[in-house]
């Protein structure tokens, strides 16, 4: 008995190191990017999540509202100039060790002589084929998932496409429309329009380029996550400088996880910047970007969600709409199917904010009292809100309105589906399926009764905004 337990125990004792093996060879940098995570990441990633059961069989989609971030880009100007500077930083500092007598055994070779791929371009943040492929084939599932809707010919007022003036936003656009208006069997391809508005004048997505109290108070929000930042950096700075004998500055770090982040995401390497960093260090520095944008676009401040209101009142307008074209039993294409959106991760994630996706039903009712939130929690906890799947390159948000007749009542109900998955709704009792009326009442009106002008340009009460700093700081000391 006694050899058939210590049998048993060692079985155990080797399962578990097996588990433990396996988990560190399954850890993967590419799910780890935040914003700069591709999509088909975040796709591979759910792909076993089965389709929502609850919708009933007589139900059928009317109407589909789409916000949709753009694709996969290269970097923009700024960080095209900083990686610049990175590589003259990076052959000053092995020059250094090296006049110091440093042996940089531990040194990798490919660090010795880095020179940016983006040297000599002076414009960056341009849509690159992979990103044109997420959303051409966005497009192509969304149609053949809902053939009832996207059946009709294009015609601006059945399927409305509107995207930000910036061009990585309007290339995805047409990208999407490619694919969702190309006909795959006769091998034609339907021209459409994309609406777009000056980026002064842009509130539905990019509203927070128009918001001035936003642009003020997200002054005083970035020094706190600087302050949030600078513990992490430390730690990361000490342990590289220790591991490769370079005197590294935390702005050296900084950029060194930007470049690992952008060779992982474009170039799909993942064993040069990315490779300086150990795993729990990747899990680190992925929360700081997670929490920097859970405070300057997310939940960590009602203004950063409540500026987003012209969208979300574009959306329950749209549906409304189509409701009444649904009842008065207008004929096809006589109607709106569809409004498609292409804008930013600023644009995604105050709609997901909106909508009260990543929530707790607990949570949800501090987002109708516009609380401040707690912050995402520090590794090794697990967190909800996670940058690369809240708002990946391609992220979206499809809102699907449903005809749902029952007994003679005509019934409309409204799913989520955030990167193509049902999302459970906090404000509908963590359904997937939620009826119209609950969506309107429960989950949007709370928001809608605010004014764009009143909330960007009314006045900003200046002790609010002190009080909501103080706060944050002592949210980040409980970190620390």
């Amino acid at each position: 008995m006694e050899t058939r337990a210590m049998l048993g125990f060692t079985i155990l004792l080797l399962c578990c190191d097996s588990f433990a093996s396996n988990a560190e060879e399954t850890f993967d940098i590419r799910h780890h990017l935040s914003t700069v995570t591709r999509y088909h990441v975040v796709k591979e990633k759910k792909k076993n999540f089965l389709a929502s059961p609850s919708i009933p069989n007589q139900c059928s989609p009317i109407h589909l509202n789409l916000v949709a971030r753009h694709g996969t880009r290269d970097p923009t100007k700024r960080w095209i100039k900083d990686m610049d500077t990175l590589s003259i930083r990076l052959k000053s500092l092995v020059k250094n060790a090296k006049d110091r007598g440093s042996s940089l055994e531990n040194l990798p070779p490919w660090l010795q002589n880095w020179s940016s791929p983006w040297k000599g371009k002076t414009r960056g943040g341009y849509l690159v084929p992979e990103g044109e492929d997420e959303l051409y084939n966005l497009g192509i599932r969304i149609k053949e998932r809902f053939p009832e809707l996207f059946s009709d010919n294009y015609h601006p007022d059945i399927y409305h496409i509107r995207a930000s003036q910036v061009p990585r936003a309007s290339a995805s656009a047409v990208a999407f429309g490619m694919g969702m208006f190309s006909g795959q069997k006769e091998g034609k391809h339907q021209a459409f329009a994309v609406a777009t508005e000056s980026l002064a004048n842009d509130i539905m997505l990019r509203f927070h380029d128009c918001c001035q109290n936003y642009r003020e108070i997200t002054k005083n929000q970035e020094s706190v996550v600087q302050k949030l930042k600078q513990p992490v950096l430390d730690e990361i700075k000490g342990s590289l400088t220790t591991r490769f004998e370079l005197n590294f500055t935390l702005n050296d770090i900084s950029s060194l996880w930007f470049l690992c982040k952008q060779e992982a995401s474009l170039f799909n390497i993942t064993d040069q910047a990315c490779g300086l960093f150990t795993n729990d260090e990747v899990n680190l520095l992925e929360w700081t970007d997670d929490t920097e944008t859970f405070i300057l676009r997310g939940y960590g401040n009602s203004l950063n969600y409540r500026m987003g209101v012209p969208l979300l009142e574009d959306v329950i307008s749209s549906m409304e709409q189509a409701i009444i074209a649904n009842k008065e039993g207008h004929a096809r294409g006589s109607y709106e199917k569809a409004r498609l959106r292409f804008a930013h991760a600023e644009t995604l994630v105050p709609f997901s904010c909106l909508i009260g996706l990543f929530l707790d039903e607990s949570e949800f009712e501090k987002l109708q009292r516009e609380e401040t939130m707690e912050l995402p929690p520090k590794p090794p906890q697990k967190r909800i809100w996670k940058d690369s799947e809240v708002a990946p390159f391609g992220g979206n948000n499809a809102l699907v309105l449903h005809h749902c007749p029952s007994n003679n009542e005509t019934k409309y109900f409204v799913q989520v589906l955030h990167n193509e998955q049902p999302m459970p709704m906090a404000g509908c009792g963590k359904a997937d399926f939620c009826p119209f009326e609950v969506f309107k009442e429960k989950i949007a009106s709370p928001h809608l009764k605010h004014n764009y002008n009143n909330i960007c340009k009314g006045k900003l009460e200046q002790m609010d905004n002190e009080s909501y700093t103080t706060k944050l700081l002592e949210m980040l000391s409980w970190f620390f």
